[in-house]
């Protein structure tokens, strides 16, 4: 059984980047508060 890759919208990659940039949040903060693995979210950065 393979694993598929999710995909995400470029609006949801855009709020979850904003979460860091304007409110201050950690890279960990928040991935963990949009379900995602920190990696992915330094990328989209």
């Amino acid at each position: 059984m393979t694993k598929q890759r999710r995909s995400f919208t470029p609006e949801f990659k855009r709020e979850a980047a904003d979460l860091m940039l304007k409110q201050n949040y950690s890279y960990i903060e928040a991935s963990r508060s949009v379900g995602l693995g920190e990696s992915a979210l330094r990328r989209w950065r």
